[in-house]
């Protein structure tokens, strides 16, 4: 009865977590200014002049990332508790995988982006990162595939 209580508890501060994170990410993204200026100039259309489409996109992509950075973090300290009670190597193999897509989620997570002082134009090493991290976590997944 007590675990079960316990086990209630956890899941409604995940989910209480998840909610504030995600709030906060909103709030950033809607109130940075992606493009001052529109340094490019407006970004034309078939017909008419296109404003704030690439900034709709990054601040979903923030709240979304950002959301994912916070469910990632949740998984690896799972994984990491269920290794303390089995000591199973296939765990280790789940905790590389969640602590590789985690640092995957960081690269492409624009507020992450943003504090190291890229902008959505010239992102410099954060262009390629996500998929070299993609790549190294599903080479893990493949890895316990095969070996389990």
């Amino acid at each position: 009865m007590n675990n079960q209580m316990n086990n209630n508890v956890r899941n409604w501060l995940i989910l209480v977590t998840l909610v504030v994170v995600a709030l906060l990410a909103a709030f950033w993204a809607t109130t940075t200014i992606w493009f001052p200026l529109y340094p490019f100039g407006p970004r034309v259309g078939p017909g008419m002049e296109i404003f704030g489409d690439i900034e709709l996109y990054y601040t979903i992509k923030t709240v979304v990332s950002t959301i994912n950075v916070t469910l990632l973090i949740f998984l690896l300290l799972t994984y990491i508790n269920i290794y303390r009670k089995t000591r199973s190597e296939f765990t280790v193999g789940l905790i590389i995988f969640s602590g590789v897509f985690l640092l995957n989620a960081l690269a492409s997570n624009p507020f992450v982006i943003w504090v190291f002082g890229f902008r959505p134009f010239g992102l410099g090493p954060f262009a390629m990162l996500p998929d070299l991290f993609t790549l190294a976590a599903l080479s893990v997944l493949l890895y316990l595939s095969i070996k389990y």
